[in-house]
């Protein structure tokens, strides 16, 4: 991919197209244009490495955005690709089933441009984060098929997110487990050893760098030092066990479990539910919240 990210916007709307455009232009990005689903699908099909994100438009003529959605999730090149959706359409429903679909995120007009950059930003940084577990994926898949039981440790988000495109090989559907392993490993970093509120990620991720300096910040503290995350590896008949151990405080697990309308238009929080309901069969958090159990059976992807 180019260094400089192009972005697809898809939108039926003219004015809108152009305020979209616009507003991703200043902020130092590429974009092409799409003016219904259909002319966005003859884009992303035909040239299925050429985008970072789309910004889709849910409601169009002909083919509408879920259907466009929908196609991309199903595809095996474009199925990473963060789709933010822009809509009129704010009712629960309809944002419960754009987001699992598999929208990165849901955008009510009219956008605000602060919240626009963010999430565009956030979903880049996560298109560039599979696209890195990816490439270690392929480079490690015969190596890590031989391991049997383990345990790593780790302490940064680098090593998370390598450890996670390792770890993937193991399982019958590494895409899928990749996106899984990453989140838990992440969180186990972010929010277990350095100890990183909600609000202080929603509060962090409201500015284009914000979040990666609040993480440098905390791994840089002498309090966090010498903090690791464990992560066993077992290999019981018919499935593969994931335990993950972070040395933070814990927290209530049970309100992420599944998705929430009053968090659709947070910028975060849903990957512990995403991760269950596309990389793991079971998913078991004890104790204080510090240790989760992530599983995957082998006969069945």
């Amino acid at each position: 991919m180019d260094e400089q990210p192009t972005i697809l916007v898809v939108d039926d709307d003219f004015i809108n197209r152009q305020i979209l455009v616009a507003n991703m232009r200043d902020a130092g990005y590429r974009t092409e244009t799409a003016n219904d689903g259909i002319e966005s699908w003859t884009r992303l099909s035909q040239n299925p490495h050429r985008y970072a994100a789309v910004l889709l438009d849910r409601i169009m003529p002909g083919m509408d955005g879920m259907e466009v959605l929908l196609r991309i999730k199903a595809h095996p090149i474009l199925q990473d690709l963060p789709v933010i959706m822009q809509t009129s359409m704010s009712a629960e429903g309809d944002i419960l089933d754009g987001i699992q679909a598999g929208a990165f995120y849901y955008l009510t007009k009219p956008i605000d441009r602060k919240t626009l950059l963010a999430i565009v930003r956030a979903a880049l940084d996560d298109f560039g984060r599979h696209q890195s577990m990816r490439h270690t994926m392929l480079q490690s898949h015969s190596a890590v098929a031989m391991l049997w039981e383990g345990e790593f440790r780790l302490r940064t988000v680098e090593e998370a997110k390598s450890l996670a495109g390792l770890l993937s090989n193991l399982c019958p559907e590494p895409n899928q487990a990749v996106m899984g392993l990453s989140e838990l490993l992440i969180n186990a970093v972010e929010h277990g050893n350095l100890g990183i509120t909600y609000e202080e990620k929603s509060n962090a991720m409201t500015t284009f760098d914000g979040w990666d300096m609040l993480v440098k910040e905390r791994q840089a503290m002498e309090a966090h030092a010498s903090k690791q995350v464990r992560v066993f590896i077992e290999r019981p008949p018919g499935e593969i066990r994931f335990r993950i151990v972070d040395e933070g405080r814990g927290f209530d697990w049970r309100p992420y479990e599944t998705l929430r309308p009053e968090r659709a238009f947070d910028s975060h929080g849903r990957g512990i539910a995403m991760a269950l309901m596309f990389s793991f069969h079971t998913l078991e958090y004890l104790g204080k919240g510090n240790e989760v159990i992530g599983s995957i059976r082998l006969d069945s992807a």
